[in-house]
């Protein structure tokens, strides 16, 4: 058998699946790309035989028919990010030790040597799409294949290999299908980069699955968004919330004739999330102004793909990430493993046929993500009025200063209410006398300045003492990965012998 979202493809065939640079591909033009790319990647062998493809392509058409195509050959994903240096590429290419290297045309001159270096094969996109497909049979892929490696965002240290199985992505792509109601009739527009699960499964996995349209966008850029948001002809939008900040700010700089327009546009889509990183409650607040939707937030990770979500019929409340998805078991446990009583805080740990099968090459690593087939996902919740409300990462939101535990996502809710305060990042720094100190990195409003002595002022008013910040360092910009989360080990080094 192929892989169901392969076959799901071929069933659709005369239906637009792809915008991709303003010509529309159909699932038929999908289907017979990916068996190309299947025939030139086998090159006369019968089966990859989960061998890893690491492929740099920018969203589009070359991108899906590259997944798809080395799915249908029986290798292994490994999806390169467009926006890393060589030296982070080669950590990837190594790291999954592949055999084949891929990229478009263009970064052929920077992925030739780093493939040649790694001892693996290199060919370009084109090249594989121009291949006459063979007439002999493709492999068969089994369920319990590997099919993807992801690599972590490295927030918290070296990026592991997130392997998930054809299996796996077939029950996380199901799942979301099922609770956001995807049918063929979305049009769904990709502004994110696909070398994380948001883009890769949330949009791109979903989209094809349902028969659905799928706009892509080379990288995000706020004017050209808008314009797709206003054009009416959108149904589902996704995004991180530092693209959701930036597209308010150009509302807000637009005529108030273009506003209404835009606001309009969005106004009919059906569907509009945010995810991959803490949707501030003033961001969404705002957004419903401006896009006159109330974000659906939800909660996941690579390891698990999505896990809890807002409703999509019903009450999504700010700071909230919802309930378990369709086929997701979810629980919090203390630090003795017990679990424990709604009202009470406690780490999620999440269980169903999502959750991805090991980190690559890394056995110990993998037996200690799990308890008892639970896997822990380390990070803290509160569950309150039947919802998920996060805390943050154990090892880095939660705070233990002066004998208190101090959630860092909710004393950066605060800051982010200041006059000055533009986008916010607190972290804890060893202290000898309090044990951690919290410490506040920001992003100042223009033309505006800010102090310690003030912010902690302002702060008496708003937070226990002991959630006030003792450091403050004001920064032109956070550091941030490629999806938008704040790097806080980066944030924490600003503040080193403070």
């Amino acid at each position: 058998m192929i892989s169901q979202l392969a076959a799901r493809i071929s069933g659709h065939r005369d239906r637009a699946a792809i915008l991709d640079a303003g010509r529309v591909f159909t699932y038929a033009d999908l289907d017979a790309a990916s068996i190309r790319v299947a025939s030139g990647l086998l090159s006369g062998t019968r089966d990859l035989d989960e061998a890893r493809v690491a492929f740099l392509i920018p969203p589009g058409f070359e991108y899906v028919a590259m997944l798809v195509g080395i799915w249908r050959a029986g290798g292994i994903a490994v999806p390169l990010a467009v926006s890393h240096p060589p030296a982070e590429l080669d950590y990837v290419i190594r790291d999954s030790a592949a055999a084949i290297v891929v990229s478009d045309t263009l970064s052929a001159p920077m992925m030739l040597p780093l493939a040649y270096d790694a001892g693996a094969r290199f060919q370009t996109a084109s090249d594989l799409l121009s291949t006459s497909a063979g007439t002999e049979a493709l492999p068969e892929a089994s369920a319990v294949r590997r099919a993807l490696i992801l690599y972590t965002s490295g927030t918290t240290g070296k990026p592991k290999g997130v392997v998930t199985t054809h299996a796996n992505l077939e029950a996380q792509i199901a799942s979301l299908v099922t609770a956001w109601e995807w049918s063929a009739d979305d049009r769904v527009l990709l502004v994110l980069p696909l070398h994380h699960v948001h883009g890769i499964v949330n949009v791109v996995g979903s989209a094809l699955w349902a028969g659905a349209l799928c706009e892509t966008a080379p990288r995000f850029e706020s004017e050209a968004t808008w314009d797709r948001l206003a054009s009416g002809e959108l149904t589902v939008f996704t995004a991180v919330p530092t693209i959701y900040h930036r597209l308010i700010t150009s509302w807000d700089a637009a005529p108030p004739a273009v506003q209404h327009t835009r606001s309009e546009g969005c106004r009919r889509l059906r569907l509009m999330m945010s995810g991959s990183a803490a949707l501030p409650v003033q961001t969404l607040e705002r957004w419903r102004v401006v896009g006159g939707h109330t974000l659906l937030e939800r909660y996941g990770m690579t390891e698990i793909g999505m896990a809890l979500s807002n409703p999509l019929h019903g009450r999504r409340r700010p700071g909230f990430v919802g309930m378990p998805l369709p086929g997701v078991d979810a629980r919090m446990i203390d630090e003795q493993g017990a679990t424990v009583p709604p009202e009470t805080p406690g780490e999620i740990e999440i269980r169903g046929p999502g959750v991805f099968l090991e980190y690559w090459r890394r056995p110990d690593e993998t037996r200690a993500a799990f308890r008892d087939g639970w896997f822990s996902t380390g990070d803290v919740a509160v569950l309150e009025d039947g919802a998920y409300r996060l805390l943050g990462r154990k090892s880095i939101d939660i705070i233990k200063t002066g004998g208190y535990k101090v959630s860092a996502l909710e004393v950066e809710a605060v800051l982010r209410d200041h006059p000055a305060v533009a986008e916010c990042a607190v972290v804890a720094v060893a202290d000898q006398t309090w044990g951690e100190k919290i410490c506040a990195a920001v992003e100042l409003q223009p033309a505006t300045t800010l102090v310690l002595d003030e912010l902690q002022s302002w702060a008496k008013t708003r937070l226990a003492p002991y959630k006030i910040p003792r450091a403050l360092e004001c920064v032109p910009a956070l550091p941030r990965n490629a999806m938008g989360k704040v790097l806080k080990p980066q944030v924490a080094a600003l503040f080193a012998g403070s």
